[in-house]
């Protein structure tokens, strides 16, 4: 029996922008017959919006948490039977910040056909719109949550833009995003480029770069909004 293939299939950043999807995506999630996804409920929803006529219970659904050998073990096992996969992540591209890079790592040892689908990053979106160094540049994820760690990271970030003139990219837990504006405000110099994007494909996206100087003229507020910061000195 053929080995089954994995669908690397993207979801919007922003729930109602289903324009950002490009439509030869809806051919990979007719060709699955099992989902690995980070969340059921919202994955349902989303996949449902795409193609009215699917129906849920036809097929597997699991979910990814951490992909603990139980899940990977499943998870080839379907593979094996013939069976193809689709890997969906809460927001954007799959394997990207995201849970579903384990599974792919998994497929990747087995020598498993892997299909990257095109869809939004955040990453790549702000980077795009930054204005900063897009020949070399480091996405971080998540900085320390205790301030003084925090800060500690950004100089060391800052630093290191410095002396390899990189863009460092990094995001934060929505409730947490105005403590890291002023956390960076604090620990970088004035001449630093810091850019916020902000709900990005959506109805009131903003993505804004200016001096850590000029931020501080006109200290921005995105409590509990979507956001990716970048930073180049």
């Amino acid at each position: 029996m053929q080995t089954g293939k994995i669908y690397l299939i993207p979801t919007v950043l922003y729930e109602d922008a289903l324009e950002t999807i490009p439509a030869y995506l809806l051919d990979a999630v007719k060709d699955c017959q099992a989902f690995f996804v980070e969340n059921d409920k919202t994955a349902r929803r989303y996949l449902k919006k795409l193609w009215r006529e699917m129906v849920i219970d036809d097929y597997e659904w699991r979910i990814i948490h951490k992909a603990e050998d139980s899940v990977s073990k499943e998870f080839l096992s379907m593979l094996r039977a013939g069976k193809n996969i689709g890997i969906l992540s809460e927001a954007g591209c799959p394997g990207v910040a995201d849970p579903g890079q384990l599974l792919v790592e998994v497929a990747q040892k087995a020598g498993i056909s892997i299909k990257p689908l095109v869809g939004p990053s955040s990453v790549l979106l702000a980077l795009m719109a930054s204005g900063m160094n897009g020949q070399c540049f480091q996405f971080h994820g998540y900085l320390p949550i205790d301030s003084h760690e925090r800060k500690k990271k950004i100089r060391e970030l800052e630093s290191d833009s410095v002396k390899r003139n990189c863009t460092q990219i990094f995001i934060e837990t929505p409730y947490r995003n105005n403590a890291l504006i002023k956390d960076v405000l604090e620990s970088c110099r004035e001449e630093t480029r810091f850019c916020l994007a902000v709900d990005i494909t959506g109805p009131d996206e903003k993505i804004r770069t200016l001096s850590v100087k000029e931020w501080k003229k006109n200290l921005p507020d995105i409590h509990k909004r979507l956001a990716i910061f970048l930073l180049h000195s």
